[in-house]
């Protein structure tokens, strides 16, 4: 194959993967950018009963039944994938949807009911707290965007028109990247 193909061939590959993953780049972009904003994202609060009888170990075994059995004491379906569990709090996943947090406060026992808005949601699936599928599609995403950095620059130094430029600009992104990033 002779550089003219490649470089074609590279150009489309760039374009397709980019275009396919806009959405996800889109997230990251957006939800990174209003967190350090500092635009708040909302999360609706509601207080849920604690059955008597269920006794919560995070170190139990039998830990999910013993959420499912806080969900169903308060009408909540169980259609959690995981659980966050800490000494103190206890997480149903994802948290990109309505979840529960199970709140050991003052040696007692509580739960809440959490409603995110989509602000709140979408940040969630940034930071990689959505569902198991999304997870495997963000790591795809990420593989898939390291590859469209390659080939973009791979195109631009493959083309004697564009090589200085694109040399010069990744220099000059580099050189900005690092002095913001580790200056002191």
């Amino acid at each position: 194959m002779n550089r003219v193909k490649i470089r074609n061939w590279l150009v489309l590959a760039h374009l397709f993967m980019a275009s396919a993953l806009a959405p996800a780049f889109l997230l990251v972009a957006v939800t990174g950018a209003m967190d350090l904003a500092g635009i708040e994202a909302e999360l609706v609060e509601t207080e849920l009963v604690m059955p008597a009888g269920v006794k919560i170990d995070p170190a139990s075994t039998t830990i999910e039944k013993e959420v499912e059995a806080v969900l169903a004491a308060n009408g909540i379906a169980a259609d959690f994938e995981s659980l966050r569990v800490r000494p103190e709090l206890i997480t149903t996943r994802p948290t990109s949807r309505d979840f529960v947090r199970i709140e050991k406060t003052d040696g007692r026992w509580t739960a809440t009911l959490n409603q995110p808005d989509l602000q709140y949601s979408m940040m969630e699936l940034h930071k990689g707290h959505g569902p198991a599928a999304f997870k495997i599609y963000q790591i795809i995403a990420g593989i898939a965007l390291f590859l469209v950095i390659c080939g973009g620059l791979m195109v631009g130094l493959m083309a004697k028109s564009y090589r200085s430029k694109t040399g010069a600009a990744f220099v000059l992104g580099a050189a900005t990247f690092g002095a913001l990033a580790f200056a002191t």
